[in-house]
C-alpha cells in the first residue's frame, strides 16, 4: 500500500479561521452558478473562475469520475414511549436486519428500549418504531427498525443536513446530485451538487467522458478529528464500488494519457481504494468496504485532478486535499478564498486542483 502517515503530522497545522458568514446556508438557485477557484498544485498559483468555465479548464480525453450515491432520509425524529425527544441518524445496514446509527441523547436510552417515530405531517401512516439493540460507543448504536419504517422510510425520515447548516431546505432534492441513483448515503457527495445535466452534456460534447463509482457516505462526515496527531485518528469504513464499465474507462483513459478527474473526495477515496487493490494484484471492478486514510505523504495512484468543495478546518478531507496539493498551497488558497468572500462547505463554492 502506498500510504504514509507522518507521525509528526499535527492536526493543528491544518486549522484556519473562517468567518461564520462565509458558511453557505442555502444552495444557489442555479446549481451551476457557483464560483470556482483553480489551484495549481505544482506552483501554488490560484485563478478565480466560475463553475461554468469548467469545460475550458479540462481537456478532451479527460475522464470525469462521479459518486452516484443517493442520500437516504436517514434523520428520524421521534420520542421515547415514556416521553422525551430522540433523534436517530441511521448510517448503514448491518447483518440480521440491524442498522448502525447515531442516537441522541444516547446516554439516556436503554438497550431494548422502543423509540416511536411518527410519520411526517400530512400523512395518515401509523407510527413506526426503532428498537435500540446495542450501544457501540461514541454515540453509535445498533438499532432494529420495523417493517413499516423499512418499506416507507421517505414517509418518516428527513435528509440529514450537516450540523453547520441551520436552515431547512424547502426542496430536499437540492441536497442530492442530479445523477444520484444508488441509495445509501447519510450525507451528500457535495462536490457533485454543482453539476447539471446541461453541464454534463456540454462536457461530453467536448470529448470529456464521464463514469460513476459509488461510495455511501457514513460516520466520518459527522466526526471531527480530535486527536493531536493525524495517525491517532481512527477512520471508519465506508462501502464503495467500482463497476466494470468504470474500470474499463479508467484503464482506457490511463493508456492514452488522459487524466482521471475525481469529482469530490468520496470519488477520490474510491479511486484510490481501487489503486491500492491494483497495487496488491487485484485489478478490476470491486464492491467492498474501504478504510483508506489519505494524508500528506500519500502517493496518489489513480487521481490526476480533483474537483472539490472547501472543507472544514482540521478535517480528514482537508488532510486529503493537502496530500494532493500540499498543505502550504491549500491553506494559502483558503486564505485567498476567505479574502475574496467565497462560500464554504456543502452548499458553497468549488475548487479545481490541477
Amino acid at each position: 500500500m502506498t500510504q504514509i502517515i507522518d507521525k509528526k503530522l499535527r492536526i493543528d497545522d491544518f486549522d484556519y479561521e473562517l468567518p461564520q458568514e462565509l458558511i453557505a446556508q442555502e444552495p444557489l438557485e442555479d446549481r451551476a452558478a457557483s464560483r470556482l477557484m483553480v489551484l495549481d498544485r505544482h506552483t501554488g498559483s490560484v485563478d478565480h473562475r466560475m463553475f461554468r468555465d469548467l469545460p475550458s479548464l479540462l481537456q478532451p480525453g479527460d475522464l470525469l469520475v462521479m459518486n452516484d450515491s443517493r442520500v437516504i432520509p436517514a434523520r428520524l425524529r421521534g420520542h421515547r414511549e415514556s416521553g422525551g425527544g430522540v433523534e436517530v441518524l441511521i448510517l448503514r445496514p448491518e447483518s440480521d436486519g440491524l442498522w448502525r446509527a447515531l442516537a441522541k441523547p444516547v446516554r439516556r436510552l436503554r438497550v431494548g428500549e422502543r423509540i416511536v417515530i411518527p410519520a411526517k405531517p400530512g400523512t395518515d401512516a401509523p407510527d413506526a418504531h426503532v428498537v435500540l439493540r446495542e450501544k457501540l460507543g461514541e454515540g453509535q448504536v445498533l438499532v432494529e427498525i420495523d417493517d413499516e419504517l423499512s418499506r416507507h422510510l421517505e414517509g418518516y425520515g428527513h435528509v440529514p443536513l450537516p450540523p453547520y447548516i441551520t436552515h431547512q431546505l424547502d426542496d430536499e432534492e437540492r441536497y442530492q446530485t442530479v445523477y444520484a441513483n444508488q441509495q445509501g448515503s447519510a450525507a451528500a457527495p457535495t462536490a457533485g451538487l454543482h453539476f447539471t445535466n446541461e453541464m454534463l452534456a456540454e462536457l461530453a460534447g467536448q470529448g470529456i467522458d464521464s463514469a460513476y463509482v459509488t461510495l455511501h457516505v457514513g460516520l466520518d462526515t459527522f466526526r471531527p478529528v480530535s486527536e493531536e496527531y493525524a495517525e491517532d485518528h481512527e477512520i471508519h469504513s465506508e462501502w464503495c464500488s467500482v463497476p466494470q464499465e468504470t474500470w474499463d474507462k479508467i484503464v482506457e483513459t490511463k493508456e492514452r494519457g488522459g487524466r482521471v478527474v475525481a469529482v469530490g473526495t468520496t470519488s477520490a477515496r474510491t479511486l484510490e481504494s481501487l489503486g491500492q487493490r491494483v497495487e496488491a494484484g487485484q485489478p478490476g471492478p470491486f464492491d467492498a468496504f474501504t478504510r483508506i486514510y489519505i494524508t500528506p505523504g500519500y502517493e496518489w495512484t489513480m487521481v490526476d485532478v480533483l474537483f472539490t468543495n472547501f472543507h472544514l478546518p482540521k478535517s480528514t478531507l482537508l488532510l486529503m486535499i493537502s496530500a494532493l496539493a500540499g498543505r502550504e498551497n491549500v491553506l494559502a488558497a483558503y486564505q485567498e478564498a476567505i479574502a475574496e468572500n467565497y462560500r464554504f462547505f456543502s452548499f458553497g463554492d468549488a475548487m479545481l486542483i490541477v
